[in-house]
């Protein structure tokens, strides 16, 4: 048998078997997964554009000679060999296929001009992420780069070399009338539901930040040799589903509201797409209920995927258990039906392991945090925003939906109005406690609720007041309660009740009780995110047995907020810690949560000396709450006489969303971006760019000659869900040191499936804790350069989880893998 010839012009080499793949050949199969993909808003030409273009620049000699010397295909004392590492990053192939794209545009027509500009943008910033069109500081950065000069972006020459058939196909798709055509349709419905200038221009630039997507997903599955999974037979899971409610029964006496909950679920998935809200009370079942309207949503709907976003990683662990449970006959290694992504394991700076490691939620059910949600949509590199595609024709459940963090309303808002007007998708809002989402700044951005969006009725009342199992008591003192003072009360209410949840605001406070109260009583038990979700998972099904009816030991459980919402657990009395009374309602959920007894205690304490500094957004909801607490003593009727009542929630937001109103847009005033100071807001650099644009005018006498100004990649900088981004470490908890030890030592085949494994075993760091354990030499890289770290045994609890101090001692060597070992 005759050997393939190796291809003049090469992509890459396959990991597989180090076979070279065409570079026409990458070019057609990226163009046909980005058409397939881009097809879902309806512009499938111009992911066929994206696809068929984006690679152009590698068609130079300079990028060939780098990609054989980079895999050994040339050596150092070959003529045309490239020293890898010097010129890793150093060779530009994205501009030129972005620069044949912005030459070749059909004239002054605006239709053809934007859809150049868009395509033209995309593939310039496929290595980078989304590159500003207009920089904070006026600087036109898209035109600048699309007069990059010839001797850098190598683009005569690629064109020279171009497949003559290749390059007229390209210029034929620039051309067709269809790239008008879907370009127009399209605008046409973003004018309908976005129609002030800033959510109109924010959609645009959402516009080109899906159709990125399109591309970078395209490109990896192409480059990794990987396919999209098949269409979801929805039927199979619904029938699973049923058969498992079914055998659920009538256990306790409000399983029959939590039965009628689920019923009105079902019957609302016979509607159309859209938004829509499911307030249901802590214990009321949200989870079942509302997977089996996915579900049967779905299937009537022929929707790709069903996605589920929580605030925290308990949840997800919990409620993934939950479904693998339904599922799990049709799981296997080869098929998977149900996805956790929770964890920041790959890093936030690609690199080629990375690349292919990152998820790109293809599968039938995700769970996934708010978190790795809001970075899907909004923030910088190629790793999140690979993701976002998929969440067209999906149904996406936002779980305690008021966890959205305040100052990424608007943009929240904005996003999820374009997910479901253009992109065919349904989101539900789910919680006891909804947040007015749709009584914001309708010029910013305000959530675009379908008639009748309430799944329930408008009346909450009567279901609020059916399951009622707890009463919130205000025990709030002048001068605070000390630790002592609150470990004395937790013992007495453990005597009285036999069991005692307190939830604490900060992981100080939780293991200062913990340590005062460990010896009190035989079961006390932490919890919080330094451990990682398997360990917590352990503890919390330690808990359940002590908590079982037929058992009824005495536990106490300190934790910090993580436990408070949608965690199965049914304590007899409560101890919460000021907080938001959105929290304090969360935490009532925890407390009598199947009606054991007639009514479950939660007091409510603010201990003495708390420093809120570094959590401003508790410190302002303690405000409101204690506004709301007085309130609700002068007048309990108005409110119907119950701190969770849907009234004293809606008043409740009234006061914090009005107080923080101004936050909404994610201010970045003042703040350093690459080296300029911005005064401004994202919601503003991701739309109008006002302030860039009126620089511009005033420098260059002229109005930007692009049609898109916004600053992307500024905005991506600047972007952060929580003030401190953390870095995600894998520790040697249970199986945890197999999983090191594996993949210290595996080959590129098998790291995408360890790492998915992995995700239970990893704990988020932040920044000065990584540094410091660095420093210490307790940070280990799996792979050289890969980033992507392992902790010490030693610097690892089985009380509390990571840790800066050496907590353990040290094990017999854990994995043997050379120099894989040095630490970080």
């Amino acid at each position: 048998m005759r050997e393939k010839a190796t291809p003049e012009f090469i992509a890459r080499y396959r990991q597989s078997d180090g076979t070279p793949q065409s570079l026409e050949e990458h070019l057609e199969g990226v163009a046909k997964l980005a058409k397939r993909f881009a097809a879902k808003i309806g512009l499938p030409t111009f992911g066929k554009l994206l696809g068929s273009s984006h690679d152009l620049g590698k068609y130079s000699k300079v990028f060939q000679d780098y990609l054989k010397s980079s895999e050994g295909r040339l050596e150092p004392d070959d003529d045309d060999y490239v020293d890898p590492h010097r010129s890793k990053g150093k060779i530009d192939h994205s501009s030129a296929g972005a620069q044949f794209v912005w030459q070749h545009k059909k004239g002054s027509n605006f239709h053809h001009h934007l859809a150049a500009n868009i395509v033209a943008l995309c593939i310039a910033s496929h290595h980078s992420g989304v590159i500003d069109c207009l920089a904070p500081n006026g600087v036109d950065v898209f035109s600048r780069r699309m007069g990059k000069p010839d001797e850098k972006t190598h683009y005569t020459e690629a064109l020279d070399s171009l497949n003559e058939a290749l390059k007229n196909r390209s210029i034929e798709l620039l051309t067709l009338p269809e790239l008008e055509y879907e370009l127009r349709q399209r605008l046409e419905g973003l004018k309908d539901v976005f129609t002030s200038p800033v959510t109109s221009l924010f959609a645009l630039g959402f516009l080109v930040r899906f159709l990125f997507s399109t591309l970078i997903d395209a490109d990896r599955l192409n480059s990794a040799e990987r396919m999209p999974l098949p269409e979801v037979e929805w039927q199979t899971l619904i029938s699973f589903l049923e058969q498992h409610l079914t055998k659920l029964g009538g256990v306790h006496a409000i399983d029959a509201i939590r039965a009628q909950i689920s019923l009105a679920c079902l019957q609302s998935a016979e509607r159309e797409k859209g938004l829509y809200r499911l307030t249901v009370p802590t214990g009321g079942g949200k989870t079942l209920a509302s997977l089996r309207f996915a579900l049967h949503h779905a299937a009537k709907h022929g929707m790709d995927r069903i996605i589920y976003v929580v605030p925290f990683t308990s949840i997800i662990d919990q409620n993934a258990r939950v479904a693998r449970s339904v599922f799990a006959p049709l799981e296997n290694e080869d098929k998977r039906v149900v996805l956790e992504h929770h964890s920041n394991l790959t890093p936030e700076q690609d690199t080629s392991t990375s690349k292919l490691l990152s998820e790109n939620w293809d599968a039938p059910i995700v769970y996934t945090t708010a978190v790795q949600f809001l970075e899907t949509l909004f923030a910088g590199g190629t790793r999140g925003v690979r993701r976002l595609h998929q969440l067209a024709n999906a149904v996406i459940i936002f779980d305690e939906i008021q966890t959205i963090p305040i100052r990424t309303v608007h943009l929240f808002n904005n996003a999820v109005n374009f997910l479901v007007s253009q992109c065919g998708s349904t989101v539900l809002f789910c919680t006891a406690t909804q947040p007015l989402l749709d009584r914001v700044d309708v010029n910013n951005g305000a959530a675009k609720l379908s008639n009748a969006s309430e799944m329930m009725g408008e009346n909450l009342n009567d279901l609020f007041r059916n399951l009622r199992r707890a009463r919130i008591e205000d025990h709030c003192k002048d001068g605070g309660w000390t630790a002592d003072e609150v470990a004395t009360a937790a013992l007495g209410e453990l005597a009285d009740s036999g069991s005692v949840l307190i939830i604490v605001n900060k992981k100080s406070q939780a293991k200062e009780l913990f340590e005062r109260l460990h010896g009190e009583t035989e079961h006390v038990y932490h919890l919080s995110t330094s451990m990682c979700p398997a360990h917590r998972m352990t503890v919390l099904d330690e808990i359940r047995t002590c908590l079982d009816p037929n058992r009824q030991q005495p536990v106490i459980c300190v934790s910090t907020q993580l436990i408070e919402a949608g965690v199965d657990v049914d304590f007899g009395s409560v101890i919460r810690y000021l907080a938001g009374l959105d929290s304090i309602a969360q935490a009532a959920g925890r407390c009598n949560r199947n009606g054991r007894r007639a009514i479950g205690r939660v007091l409510v304490v603010n201990p003495a000396h708390e420093n809120l500094d570094r959590l401003p957004d508790i410190r302002i909801a303690q405000g409101v709450t204690r506004r709301v607490l007085h309130e609700f003593k002068g007048d309990p009727e108005t409110f119907g006489g119950d701190l969770q009542s849907p009234q004293v929630m809606e008043r409740y937001f009234s006061y914090y969303f009005f107080s923080r109103s101004q936050e909404m847009t994610f201010p970045v005033s003042n703040k350093d971006i690459d080296g300029m100071v911005v005064k401004s807001d994202l919601l503003t650099l991701l739309s109008t760019n006002n302030d860039a644009v009126e620089i511009y005018k005033n420098e260059q006498r002229q109005a930007p000659p692009t049609l898109l100004r916004q600053a992307f990649m500024s905005a991506a900088a600047a972007f952060k869900v929580i003030d401190s981004p953390t870095e995600g470490v894998i520790v040697p908890y249970g199986d945890g040191e197999r999983l090191i030890t594996a993949l210290v030592s595996c080959g590129g085949e098998d790291r995408l499936s360890l790492m998915k494994k992995a995700q239970r075993y990893s704990v988020n760091l932040f920044p000065y804790e990584a540094e410091e354990l660095k420093r210490k030499r307790r940070l280990y890289e799996v792979w050289p350069d890969s980033k992507i770290c392992y902790l010490d045994e030693r610097n690892y609890s089985e009380e509390f989880g990571a840790s800066l101090e050496e907590v353990s001692e040290m094990k017999l060597l854990l994995v043997s893998g050379g120099d894989n070992e040095e630490p970080y």
